[in-house]
């Protein structure tokens, strides 16, 4: 008996460690905001969360541990406008320090090669029904973008990591059902995961009923672990400022200083892709949601694929003093060393 217990506890051991040394496919799909976004008050089109700015802050400083096949840019919170300049002025400060994370690690993307896959979905979807955002005639460079990726010659499956609606990997997945065959259609869903951050869209609601075999984990409250705040001295605007804004060159600078509800630390999407940095460390088998991670821990909803809130917000903030740990180390690689 206790021969098989160790050899099973080496065999997941071994999946784990095998899941950490080959990178990870990932599309980050964000309702990205311009970078002097305003919570109100200012120009209908720069008044959005900047909550994203603040994940994709973080997101670049770990482009060596992923292959990042996609930016895509969906639409804003509250303006409702989908621009895809607003994700290339964020690569364009991501230029300016990216040289100097090389010197930590050549793995780094280019700005080029982040240029190179940065995709434009459809304005005027976020909120909004399954009916206005998916169907004929609703493709966007995003969706059809999506689709290419997912159809790669690669084994290895695509981490859909999704800040704002679900719209764009929704017509992407609308699209293949009504223009190839059933077994070709499933081929397609088993190489797609998607994190999904909130209920931001109906199209979510559309792919949980019509896909149970489709790898969907739901994050409804659990994202909420990581917020900070003024008595959070992991997360308030001293660690950030100090950490992060401060003396970090212009990536680090543009961070924003609070979010809807949150002053400092926000960031509600970056448990979709924490989830995956545990992973590349060797903590957690992605296609185990169940497992502890840094993104947080899931139970599975009945018998279908498809994961949602277990323990909660504490899954994550438990582990708060390692990543955050690691965002200042990472922030330092900006420097000129």
């Amino acid at each position: 008996m206790n021969h098989i217990k160790l050899t099973l506890f080496f065999s997941v051991f071994l999946i784990v460690g095998e899941v950490s040394q080959a990178q990870l496919r990932v599309v980050i799909s964000s309702d990205f905001p311009p970078l002097d976004v305003v919570m109100s008050g200012g120009a209908a089109d720069h008044t959005s969360d900047p909550d994203d700015i603040q994940s994709m802050v973080r997101f670049l400083l770990y482009t060596n541990e992923f292959d990042v096949e996609g930016l895509v840019v969906s639409s804003a919170t509250f303006a409702n406008i989908a621009k895809k300049q607003n994700m290339l002025d964020m690569i364009n400060l991501y230029d300016k320090v990216d040289e100097n994370l090389r010197k930590h690690d050549p793995s780094y993307q280019t700005a080029d090669e982040l240029r190179a896959v940065t995709f434009q979905g459809r304005s005027g979807t976020w909120g909004k029904s399954v009916g206005n955002n998916i169907g004929e005639g609703k493709d966007s460079e995003a969706s059809e973008a999506i689709i290419n990726i997912v159809d790669k010659p690669d084994s290895r499956p695509v981490w859909f990591s999704v800040w704002g609606d679900c719209s764009n990997i929704a017509q992407a997945i609308w699209k293949v059902q009504n223009t190839r065959s059933a077994p070709e259609l499933k081929t397609f869903l088993g190489k797609i995961r998607i994190y999904q951050i909130a209920h931001q869209d109906d199209t979510i609601d559309w792919l949980l009923s019509n896909f149970p075999d489709l790898f969907i984990i739901y994050s409804e409250s659990t994202f909420m672990g990581i917020f900070g705040g003024s008595t959070d001295p992991l997360g308030n605007l001293a660690w950030i400022n100090s950490n992060i804004r401060q003396n970090h060159g212009p990536l680090g600078a543009v961070y924003p200083t609070a979010s809807m509800g949150v002053d400092g630390l926000k960031e509600g999407d970056t448990p979709s892709f924490l989830y995956l940095v545990s992973a590349a460390h060797g903590m957690n088998n992605p296609e185990d949601p169940t497992l502890e991670s840094w993104g947080g821990q899931f139970v599975r909803s009945g018998t279908t694929n498809h994961w949602v809130d277990g323990p909660g917000p504490l899954s994550i903030s438990k582990w708060k003093s390692k990543y955050q740990e690691e965002f200042a180390k990472r922030a330092d690689w900006m420097l000129d060393q």
